[in-house]
């Protein structure tokens, strides 16, 4: 075939309708994606121009965007909320190599660690950069930070993508990333048809809660090292509460990310708040006798004493695999705790998969 140049035009708008952190535009050769700077609207985490395989032997004129041939063949993922998605779809045998293999809750990853057909690359701090190496993978998924570097890992030789999915504000928003694993892996329309079902449900049990007599008040998480973070009025969390038709304490504070509090301050706030929402991430369960151990004010809350306090077992549910791609689920769980008679009328054999009430 010979060598041509062809134009990264793009030859269609925006594909994405939640996500706010992530432009993917349709162009002659495949599709030009752009990761902004949630920190800095003005600048461009990464460009990326994903070439399709009738063009991968053609000279694309991308601008300075990475070309990437898709679909790709070798991926590490950093998180687990990118390679869920592979796992997913059916293309997690695209995936070479993952962080924090030890933490994995997964049946099925955790066999493809111990057969070796997934290796562990290492943590967050300490990544075997030879590894992965050795690995010669197409693209590596990554998480930014703020104040992260990731110039080590040009070494691996793969184009290096900004993930920033964690970093959107809405549940669509966040599960809308399925779209871009669809295009790495060639199954965009597989990815679209997941996403619309989920945008579907999601905005279904939306609807359920939209005229609620009455909204019961919720606060959320717990004190840690004398402060407690408390997530902003407009963060993922504050929209699940508000989609689920509860009023959360915070829904005024114009923060999309968790702000620290005292604990005189929120007990002030929150004392009497109908719901209180926490996550677990110890292997041991949480009950309100050990809350009361752990801090004696906990069980000045309404919540508390009304044994209405919420709990996600971290670690038992998958949470942070999955939720992320489940956020109707999610969401389901909220509608059934917060009002019982919403999901009996709509639902009546619902059975939450991530929260529950404590016990």
């Amino acid at each position: 075939m010979p060598e041509a140049v062809l134009s990264q035009d793009s030859i269609g708008g925006n594909l994405f309708r939640y996500a706010k952190n992530v432009l993917a535009f349709p162009t002659a050769y495949g599709y030009k994606m752009e990761v902004l700077n949630p920190w800095d609207s003005t600048q461009r985490l990464g460009s990326f121009a994903f070439v399709d395989e009738p063009f991968h032997d053609q000279n694309i004129a991308a601008d300075g965007a990475v070309v990437v041939k898709i679909p790709v063949q070798s991926v590490i993922s950093f998180s687990s909320t990118q390679w869920s998605v592979f796992l997913e779809l059916g293309e997690i045998g695209r995936v070479k190599g993952i962080l924090e293999g030890r933490n994995i809750h997964s049946p099925k990853m955790k066999a493809l660690l111990a057969d070796g057909s997934v290796q562990d690359v290492g943590t967050e701090s300490a990544k075997n950069i030879e590894l992965m190496i050795q690995m010669h993978p197409d693209i590596i998924l990554y998480s930014p930070y703020f104040d992260g570097n990731q110039d080590p890992l040009k070494v691996t030789g793969g184009a290096l993508f900004p993930f920033a999915d964690y970093l959107e504000t809405t549940p669509l928003g966040r599960a809308e990333w399925i779209r871009v694993v669809g295009i790495l892996t060639g199954r965009q329309e597989d990815a679209d048809a997941w996403f619309d079902d989920i945008e579907s449900r999601y905005n279904e049990l939306k609807d359920w809660c939209a005229e609620v007599e009455t909204r019961p008040t919720v606060f959320s998480d717990l004190a840690f090292n004398g402060q407690w973070y408390v997530a902003g009025g407009k963060s993922y969390i504050a929209q699940l509460f508000e989609d689920s038709g509860v009023d959360y304490i915070w829904k005024d504070n114009p923060s999309t990310a968790s702000f620290p509090l005292d604990s005189e301050t929120i007990l002030a706030k929150a004392r009497h708040a109908d719901f209180w929402r926490v996550a677990n991430s110890s292997s041991l369960p949480m009950t309100y006798e050990s809350l009361k151990r752990e801090n004696a004010v906990y069980a000045l809350f309404d919540a508390y004493k009304n044994r209405k306090i919420i709990v996600c077992d971290i670690q038992e549910t998958g949470y942070f695999e999955t939720s992320q791609i489940e956020p109707e689920r999610l969401l389901a769980d909220f509608i059934y705790l917060f009002h019982p008679e919403v999901m009996a009328e709509h639902q009546p054999d619902y059975q939450t998969k991530y929260y529950r009430l404590m016990e």
